[in-house]
């Protein structure tokens, strides 16, 4: 497994799902990420506007404010709308991906999230992302 290398980031999960919410902090936290957490939409927000994590996973459905609507107003605020965001979505059916990307998701991981893909499934995604191209050199 890959330990550390993640030191030192910030991240935001958000997931109303408790396993699933537990699963990617440890994993996270496993690769050194300092790790924040929200159940919904709303409560992501209000993490963002004060501690600007370096990437967001959310859940897509949840109550209050699912990842949609949080992907839309993240993708508003010109403060945040550089935050890369991947999707976590038990919905892996085809055109799933598509969609989330043109809602301005950068990829997507299904759940139920495996302890040991998890974090090759994140990194996979991570290592495209222009934003963190110097990262993982």
């Amino acid at each position: 497994m890959v330990t550390q290398t993640l030191a030192g980031w910030l991240v935001l999960v958000v997931d109303d799902e408790e396993d699933s919410l537990e699963v990617a902090k440890m994993m996270l936290e496993i690769a050194g990420a300092n790790v924040l957490t929200a159940s919904n939409g709303q409560q992501a927000l209000e993490v963002v506007k004060t501690k600007k994590p370096q990437f967001i996973l959310s859940d897509l459905s949840m109550p209050v404010m699912d990842g949609w609507q949080l992907m839309h107003k993240l993708v508003e605020d010109r403060s945040t709308q550089h935050i890369p965001v991947i999707a976590l979505t038990a919905h892996a059916m085809k055109g799933d991906r598509e969609r989330a990307v043109a809602a301005g998701f950068r990829n997507y991981i299904t759940k139920p999230l495996d302890a040991d893909k998890f974090m090759g499934q994140l990194l996979a995604i991570l290592i495209t992302l222009p934003e963190f191209t110097d990262s993982f050199v």
